[in-house]
């Protein structure tokens, strides 16, 4: 992995190694370096070195991805906003709540989407009509309540 792409920029130039960790990591997160390491042809300390070159460049993360619905969260939505003004300054004060999950500006319907996550439905109207709509620069907001999830991935490889 390089540490500036040909255009001089900040974004980080991905081998084909570091992608093959990417994959490896995307299907098993808790994967050992070393077991990483026989798949891609390199030593255990070569490939703590590029997982640790990569998250700290923001390529990706390890986490625990976890159901929100087993965690006491009886509510997940996805809120559509349309902003007035900058969109920027909307999606900073959402990002800033500890119940929006999920922020991206968007180019169509809306300004902004974002995703929730609540104890249940008081919570959840307590959050779009209280705090949501009460951020700056937010014009209208259309919620969509989750009734059943049928898929989630995190799988999609790398280019």
């Amino acid at each position: 992995m390089g540490d500036k792409a040909a255009n001089g920029n900040r974004t980080p130039v991905l081998d084909d190694v570091s992608k093959s960790i990417i994959e490896q990591l995307q299907q098993d997160g808790r994967r050992s370096y070393a077991s990483i390491g026989k798949a891609v042809g390199l030593s255990e300390a070569a490939v703590r070195q590029r997982v640790q070159r990569l998250t700290e460049a923001g390529v990706m993360q390890i986490v625990a991805v976890t159901d929100p619905l087993q965690l006491g969260f009886g509510r997940q939505a996805m809120v559509g906003i349309h902003v007035d003004g900058g969109i920027q300054p909307v999606a900073d004060a959402l990002a800033a709540m500890d119940e929006v999950i999920y922020v991206v500006m968007t180019a169509g319907t809306y300004d902004v989407l974002c995703e929730v996550v609540s104890t249940g439905d008081e919570e959840l109207l307590d959050l779009v009509s209280g705090r949501i709509r009460a951020v700056p620069g937010v014009r209208t907001t259309e919620t969509f309540v989750y009734l059943k999830l049928a898929k989630q991935t995190y799988s999609w490889g790398v280019r």
